[in-house]
This record gives C-alpha cells, structure tokens and sequence, in this order.
C-alpha cells in the first residue's frame, strides 16, 4: 500500500519531503508531480525500481529512462556536453524538456540505450520536485506516468494512489499536474532532433 503525501505546492513540508526520500533511498518506487505530469521515480542503481516502470507501463528493454536532476552541476556529472549543447540547454532549463544525449560512465548500463549509450536528463521547474531532489542528493531515475491503457497521464493524486495503490511506495499530490508530457530533444548527432512534442516550446530547437 502507498504511503499518501499532501505536500503544499509553495513551500513544502520538510517533514513529509524527508519521509519520501526515506522511501526512495530503502528501494522504493514512488509517484511525484513535475512542471509537465506526473512521473514515477525511484532511485539511481535501483534496479528493482526500473522493473516495477517497466511492469506498470509496459514498456520494453529500449525506453529511455529520465535522469531527473537538481541542476547543472548535477545534471553534468552523467552527460557528455559540449559548449554549444551546453548553451541550449541553458537557455531553457529549468524547464518542461527532456534531453538526450552521451552518458558518462556514472550512468548504469541498464539506464543506456543499448546502441546510442545515450541517456535522458532534465531539469524540472517545479519548487516539490527541487525540494526531493535537494534531500535526495542525486538524481531521480523517471519516466512519465502514463499507463498503458490510458491516452492521458492521470492528473490527480488521489486518483494515482487509489489506481496504483499495490504497486507503488509513495505518492505525491501538490495539486492538480498536468497532462503533456515534457518535449524531448535529441542531442546525440550533430544537430538536435525534437524526437517529441510536449509541454516544452520545440520552436528554440527547430
């Protein structure tokens, strides 16, 4: 059963932010608004965790896991980028994107694309988000909440703890998330390729 966690969206209640990460530290799998919808995370290295995503949405042995990330220093510890990446993505982080681009070798195998050796990362504009990942200390390994049978992530968090309630740890609720998914640009090649169109504006990658 998920532990239910009503988190004022302006100034979240350490208390309740500690405990979360108490769940995500002793392997557990949790779900949590961002500044697009709400994804389900769990910690880097847990691979337990990265089965569970896989299970819940049905997702195949090529998805592409997000590495959600504090900031830029953090964010730099596990991509490969050059100055003129580095520019564009500064310029619209924090933000509702999703970058792909070269792992370094902090990033584990399983979290690869088994023939890029790429991996997703972003950096979310939400204060509940920031507020985990600065108690967290590291990344949260994410991927959308989008269940297989739905067209739309779910958007409240009551409905995800009472539709998901034996299979996940934790649950956020900040208020009422959104339904589009980030936008997510490939930094891979030479120039970037927007390989989705989300909540993000694409037109600065365009």
């Amino acid at each position: 059963m998920a532990k239910y966690f009503d988190v004022h969206p302006d100034n979240p209640q350490r208390r309740s932010i500690d405990q979360v990460v108490g769940i995500v530290r002793e392997g557990g799998l949790i779900a949590y608004p961002t500044d697009s919808c709400f994804a389900l995370g769990c910690q880097l290295g847990n691979k337990d965790g990265l089965d569970r995503i896989r299970s819940i949405r049905h997702l195949d042995e090529r998805h592409h896991f997000t590495l959600v990330c504090r900031d830029f220093a953090q964010l730099g510890q596990f991509v490969v980028i050059n100055n003129a990446v580095f520019r564009a993505i500064k310029a619209a982080t924090p933000g509702s994107y999703t970058f792909i681009l070269p792992a370094t070798r902090e990033v584990p195998r399983r979290l690869l694309n088994p023939k890029k050796k790429t991996v997703g990362v972003r950096i979310p504009d939400h204060v509940v988000v920031q507020a985990l990942l600065d108690a967290l200390g590291e990344p949260l390994v994410s991927s959308t909440l989008l269940l297989p049978d739905h067209e739309e992530p779910l958007t409240q968090g009551w409905m995800i703890k009472d539709e998901l309630d034996h299979v996940l740890d934790a649950v956020i609720d900040s208020g009422e998330c959104g339904t589009e998914p980030t936008t997510v640009i490939d930094f891979s090649d030479t120039e970037p390729e927007i390989v989705r169109y989300g909540a993000g504006d694409p037109s600065r990658f365009e």
